[in-house]
């Protein structure tokens, strides 16, 4: 399960942005279930930003969110990404070393299968 958050960031208030970001990255990569996140910039476009976190399931993903901790500091982080698009996608398919996995559709109605 991947988490993908965008934010437009102004300048003036960066700082304190990557100051957060940072935080949610260490408390929920803490969490049981969570594989990594990262925090990048647009080359492009410096004001945007997207914080995105891996996690082994839905179920980690949920719990992960669920802690006192993550819903003060996290939570309003979250809150704040540009809501245009959807923020939590399944991952069908990753690629280590150039072998390729697929994974069945966590959506009950339809299999998603890659390939």
């Amino acid at each position: 399960m991947l988490l993908i958050c965008r934010y437009q960031v102004s300048p003036d208030r960066e700082a304190s942005f990557v100051e957060r970001a940072r935080r949610a990255l260490a408390l929920l990569t803490r969490a049981e279930g969570c594989l990594h996140g990262d925090l990048g910039r647009a080359v492009d476009q410096p004001d945007r930003w997207v914080l995105s976190v891996r996690f082994t399931s839905v179920v980690a993903y949920r719990r992960a969110l669920s802690p006192f901790e993550i819903r003060e500091h996290v939570v309003p982080l979250l809150s704040e990404a540009l809501a245009d698009e959807p923020a939590t996608y399944e991952t069908l398919a990753e690629a280590e070393s150039g072998v390729v996995t697929d994974h069945p559709s966590l959506l009950a109605s339809d299999d998603h299968r890659l390939g």
